[in-house]
């Protein structure tokens, strides 16, 4: 286990606005098995060429995908995008 947390990135309300509170629950079981990784996120999803910066990680079988930012400075994983096809 890790001392990694996870955030949102800019607020909750904002990224969440018309999403199911399904999805958002999906979201936040995800956001929190990242920080469980701590450094390894930045390996995890696209793009898979490269670590670090801006990643995005599909959900609930390509029905919608979330864009994070692992900073490993702040020991925390910033949800910065919730995208949903529903």
């Amino acid at each position: 286990m890790t001392d990694w947390s996870w955030d949102w990135n800019p607020s909750e309300e904002y990224l969440t606005d018309g999403v199911p509170p399904g999805v958002v629950a999906e979201v936040e079981r995800l956001a929190t098995e990242l920080a469980v990784l701590g450094p390894e996120c930045v390996r995890v999803g696209r793009p898979t060429d490269r670590e670090g910066g801006l990643r995005e990680f599909d959900f609930l079988g390509g029905r919608g995908f979330i864009n994070f930012l692992p900073v490993p400075r702040h020991e925390c994983v910033y949800v910065c995008n919730i995208t949903w096809y529903g």
